[in-house]
């Protein structure tokens, strides 16, 4: 910077010419200076000034929209909490096939307290007993008078009970917002959506687990924020399901059965249209497991997908079926059937005496067990094993409930030529009812496999081919002259309309510590429908059922199962939309003409 001197000489020397005073030429020269200085201060100033006004406008016009953004925004609880982790508190619903809601969220409340904020602690265990008469006082008592600083009190609340606690009005009484799993329809799907609990918890949210059935199986699935909260669409149907296990009740008590599952299949994509198991829970309440060594004592054991039983005369079709696919018999083929038939020390015996012979169609109709027996010795013990496992006996069944991966079939340890006579009518396997109903539906979809699955399907899904189309159609009319002919097992099952075809089964239930009980079986029938289309396959099993009826004490299933599931199939068809074949009939009096 160039500074003007404030004595110029050539000015000083002009000023003593004129007789000025050469002083006053530096004063002005030092006023002139410090104008200048100022002059540039103040603009340096008024810059800064600007700036800084700029600034704070840009910040509040910052806050200010962010504020009417949150002032327009829906109001959302935080998502984590506790000891810096992330908790997921969202879980998606669970529908059935038309998108009705099976399981869902409800926002609530947990009660926790902090002890050392409280001014009357006593007075307020006392009124939270009143609350909650399960809390036990004196307690409480204790832990508000402790050392603690945080402790829960109650982790669920209804509105009711929220309100009770706040007019206590004790400071150190709080609550925490919750997110509870709703079952909406109570009890009904109980086993298949098994239930839930609570997880990681904090104060501002918890996580919601599976515990079992569906809700366990796919936990991942239903908590995947990428699934944005898209639903779980199952393929059961809630009418059905809510008719079938009224009748099914209904069946066990009038049958004074101690259980009683049943499956309802298609039999073309595996869907389980409907599966209950009785006795049942409300999921909304879960109940603790039982303990013991009987499992089956619970309400929470699935008898249609963990119950492993011996089923009984269910299984001589499949001995038939795979004897008419090798081509070793047809339906009139006779077999010799008098008895008892022998293997070393063990004998076969029918229940009725039904003579010297009887061709296959008649050993299915009347159920002989000797005849059977016959028919595995025929197909032998390695052919039979290999189309049991094709059937999926022989593993567990790859249906998406948790419980199903411990019900694994039980096998003999070594499948002779006497495990296939026995296996073949029921006996000396022992399976579950899911199984039975798969092993079904290959015989009513025309000799293919099915996956049974709990999701919806869009159309068939079919397996590998088991059995030939000819067999499948002959195995179907054998077990339709069960229900239909006088000396079927399951004259009882027949349903006008519609066409039921199946068989019975009653086996033995064994005794826990080996053996059998002479005066308990299960009884099943296994039946598809309606045999003009097959499309259903419904099994249904008691368990310990005994009535009294024509002059007798009666435990076999074609007087305890088979009713029960022919009342269901009458129930249940017209929901499925089935409509019932209406055979045609002469008008009395009337002359149809075609003029």
């Amino acid at each position: 910077m160039i500074r003007t001197p404030l004595r110029p000489l050539a000015r000083i020397l002009e000023a003593r010419q004129k007789g000025e005073n050469p002083d006053a030429i530096e004063r002005e020269n030092i006023r002139l200076r410090h104008e200048e200085m100022r002059d540039k201060l103040r603009v340096r100033a008024e810059q800064r000034l600007l700036l800084l006004g700029i600034m704070f406008f840009c910040a509040f016009m910052v806050i200010g929209a962010r504020m009417g953004d949150l002032a327009a925004s829906e109001p959302a609880e935080p998502r984590a909490a506790s000891g810096g982790a992330s908790i997921v508190a969202q879980r998606a619903d669970i529908v059935d096939r038309k998108g009705r809601i099976l399981a869902t969220n409800m926002e609530t409340h947990s009660l926790y307290a902090h002890p050392q904020q409280m001014i009357e602690p006593e007075r307020a265990a006392e009124e939270l007993g009143k609350i909650f008469p399960e809390i036990d006082v004196a307690d409480l008592k204790k832990r508000f008078t402790s050392d603690r600083k945080f402790l829960w009190v109650r982790k669920k609340l209804s509105p009711e009970q929220k309100q009770a606690v706040h007019d206590i009005g004790e400071p150190g009484l709080l609550f925490g917002p919750r997110e509870m799993r709703l079952y909406p329809n109570g009890p009904i799907a109980a086993h298949v959506l098994g239930g839930t609990r609570f997880g990681q918890e904090g104060v501002h949210s918890a996580e919601v687990v599976g515990t079992a059935g569906i809700e366990r199986f796919y936990d991942d699935v239903l908590r995947d924020p990428a699934r944005e909260g898209a639903p779980l669409e199952l393929s059961l149907d809630l009418t059905i399901q809510a008719a079938a296990e009224k009748v099914l009740y209904g069946g066990m008590k009038i049958m004074n059965a101690k259980g009683a599952a049943m499956v309802l299949m298609d039999a073309h994509s595996g869907e389980i249209v409907s599966l209950a198991s009785l006795p049942d829970f409300d999921p909304n309440d879960r109940p603790l497991p039982a303990t013991g060594n009987d499992p089956s004592i619970s309400p929470l054991f699935n008898r249609a997908v963990q119950g492993v039983y011996e089923l009984g005369s269910t299984f001589k079709i499949f001995a038939s079926a795979q004897a008419l696919d090798l081509g070793l018999v047809n339906p009139s083929t006779m077999i010799d059937i008098r008895g008892p038939l022998k293997w070393g020390k063990h004998k076969i015996r029918d229940f009725h005496n039904y003579g010297r012979e009887l061709d296959v169609t008649r050993i299915i109709v009347k159920s002989s067990n000797i005849g059977t027996a016959r028919l595995a010795q025929m197909v032998g013990a390695t052919r039979q094993k290999e189309f049991l496992e094709q059937l999926g006996f022989l593993d567990i069944t790859p249906v998406e409930l948790q419980e199903a991966k411990r019900a694994k079939p039980l096998l003999p340890p070594n499948w002779s030529e006497l495990s296939a006579m026995t296996i073949s009518y029921g006996h000396g396997i022992s399976t579950s009812p899911l199984h039975l109903a798969a092993g079904y539906a290959a015989i009513a979809n025309g000799g293919y496999t099915v996956k049974p699955t709990l999701l919806r399907q869009n159309s068939a899904k079919y397996g590998p081919r088991v059995l030939s189309a000819q067999a499948a159609e002959a195995s179907r009319a054998m077990l339709r002259l069960v229900v239909s002919h006088p000396d079927g097992t399951a004259n009882f099952g027949d349903v006008p309309g519609y066409g039921v075809a199946g068989k019975t089964g009653t086996a033995d239930k064994p005794k826990p510590t080996g053996g059998y009980y002479e005066d308990k079986v299960i009884a099943t029938f296994a039946s598809i429908f309606p045999i003009s289309d097959p499309k259903y396959v419904l099994v249904l099993v008691l368990d310990e059922p005994e009535i009294h009826a024509a002059g007798e004490l009666r435990r076999t299933a074609g007087w305890t199962a088979v009713p029960v599931a022919a009342e269901m199939i009458e129930r249940l068809a017209p929901l499925l939309g089935l409509r019932p074949a209406i055979e045609p009939a002469s008008l009395a009096g009337i002359t149809l003409s075609s003029n």
